[in-house]
């Protein structure tokens, strides 16, 4: 059994210098830390100025991918792109040219420099379904790597599918490493479709089935820029781990609030006491089981964190930003 790199991803084989783009977004501002703490240097790459930004530019623009190379990058991380709530600014060209193109330029340039390690950041939307999101069935679906087959609702989970298959593909026709991460939600800010519950209220109820933090998220992506030249190639659905099993899925569509009470019997007067609501439904559930059982990693904290911190009266154990404006939008309102 690997250990799990939740604890702490260390004795790396070498430091090396990391090209991080997305540096300036949310992910990118927790993910350069962990990076330094680990060993490692790190040049970052994004459209908009940031304290671990040094190269502003696009991925879509090779000549900017190339100058960065020239810094002696010795592995990439790709977390930047253009996301779900940026279809409202920008058209579907723009789209392809950041997450596919973007990619593309990355991976040759990693390919041509003879790196043994490439991490993608991806993402769990791209699993889901025009019908998955109208949860019509009778059951929560349940989401994990062997789900399919893909049909991503929007022109940001198509391109997304289509960047991780040039990562498939430079693995298996270049010997290229590469790790996708599917990571599920961990903005801070609200949700731009949902208005009730909200808030810190609904990012709780996340956690029970397709939600992590933001430092779980970067931790995953040093444990999969350690772990990738043995991988070879793999995605991974990264999630805080479900209390849920599969045999719950009926139960969790027709009455979620009684599965949870089951579990945790004191969460619906903490809810309470915080005039929070618990999920009446759950149609769908993200099992990261696959990320610790072969990449050794599992997110530190999930929904007993939350229960704990309700109950000792202690700050939530994740960030709820209203106000945060990522750089896309930044650039744009700049």
């Amino acid at each position: 059994m690997v250990a799990i790199a939740s604890l702490r991803v260390c004795d790396y084989a070498r430091a090396m210098r990391i090209l991080l783009t997305g540096s300036s977004g949310w992910l990118g501002r927790f993910l350069a830390p962990q990076l330094r703490e680990a060993g490692h240097q790190v040049t970052g790459l994004d459209v908009v100025a940031g304290l671990d930004t040094q190269i502003i530019g696009s991925v879509a623009d090779r000549a900017v991918v190339d100058r960065a190379m020239e810094t002696g990058i010795g592995a990439v991380i790709h977390a930047g792109a253009l996301h779900k709530p940026d279809i409202a600014r920008f058209d579907e060209q723009a789209f392809i040219e950041v997450n596919v193109t973007g990619t593309r330029n990355l991976l040759a340039a990693a390919r041509a420099a003879g790196h043994d390690r490439f991490v993608f950041t991806s993402t769990t939307s791209l699993m889901i379904s025009a019908t998955i999101r109208a949860e019509r069935g009778d059951a929560a679906v349940w989401l994990d790597e062997q789900a399919g087959p893909l049909a991503p609702r929007n022109i940001y989970g198509v391109t997304k599918l289509a960047a991780e298959g040039l990562c498939r593909l430079y693995a298996a026709e270049h010997g290229l490493p590469c790790v996708v991460l599917r990571t599920g939600r961990f903005f801070p800010e609200d949700d731009d479709t949902q208005g009730k519950p909200a808030g810190e209220n609904l990012k709780a109820n996340e956690l029970l089935n397709r939600r992590l933090t933001v430092e779980d998220a970067a931790a995953a992506h040093v444990a999969a820029l350690e772990r990738a030249p043995e991988l070879g190639f793999d995605t991974f659905v990264l999630s805080a781990p479900t209390p849920f099993v599969r045999a719950d899925a009926a139960e969790l569509k027709r009455d979620a609030a009684a599965v949870i009470a089951r579990l945790y019997p004191d969460a619906p007067a903490l809810y309470a006491a915080r005039g929070w609501t618990l999920p009446a439904t759950i149609g769908r559930v993200y099992d990261a089981s696959h990320a610790e059982h072969r990449l050794g990693f599992r997110a530190r904290t999930d929904f007993a964190a939350v229960l704990a911190a309700l109950r000792k009266g202690r700050a939530l154990p994740f960030v709820h930003d209203p106000s945060y404006t990522s750089p896309n939008r930044a650039r744009i309102i700049g």
